[in-house]
């Protein structure tokens, strides 16, 4: 499978484990594209929910997704720095122009001094138990927290200290 072509736009899609919808950005742009890695960026992009409702992202951001782990992160550049969400989720699959995962609820903020908060723990075991993930998938996951925490503390791929900023730059000579 090739990756998109840098410069192309494409969508990003969220599912729940269900095969439900979760939430769409629109326009991304994508900066690297590989069978493994993509790397996408967006500014004010509309965002619709899973119930129709919408909303405009407030700042540009990295998007980091990769083919073999159960994250993806995205590098929201804000005054104060570097600010970033990431989703414990499904690798990435890429298919007529859309980046597909599965959300499975837990999410980590890393702040700008690198300090993290692992987040939705409750929601995570609701929607476990509502869509009976298997105990090897909820393994799996776990794993992938620390993996990705691994990452954080040694400022390791989309975490490197010029990792975001480097790729913003790029973005900004496709606009």
């Amino acid at each position: 499978m090739a990756g998109p072509e840098p410069g192309s736009t494409i969508q990003i899609q969220s599912y729940k484990h269900n095969g439900q919808l979760h939430r769409v950005w629109e326009n991304s742009m994508v900066l690297k594209g590989t069978s493994n890695v993509i790397i996408g960026a967006n500014d004010k992009t509309v965002v619709t929910e899973s119930d129709g409702r919408t909303w405009i992202t407030r700042e540009p951001a990295i998007c980091y997704f990769h083919s073999k782990y159960w994250f993806n992160v995205i590098g929201m550049l804000r005054n104060e720095g570097i600010h970033y969400y990431c989703n414990i989720s499904s690798p990435f699959v890429f298919e007529d122009k859309v980046i597909k995962y599965i959300d499975y609820d837990l999410d980590i903020k890393v702040f700008p001094d690198m300090t993290y908060t692992l987040l939705d723990e409750d929601e995570y075991e609701l929607h476990r138990k509502q869509m009976n993930y298997p105990s090897v998938l909820d393994g799996i996951l776990k794993n992938n927290i620390q993996y990705l925490v691994y990452w954080v503390r040694q400022r390791k791929g989309p975490f490197a200290p010029e990792f975001i900023d480097q790729w913003y730059e790029r973005f900004l000579t496709y606009r």
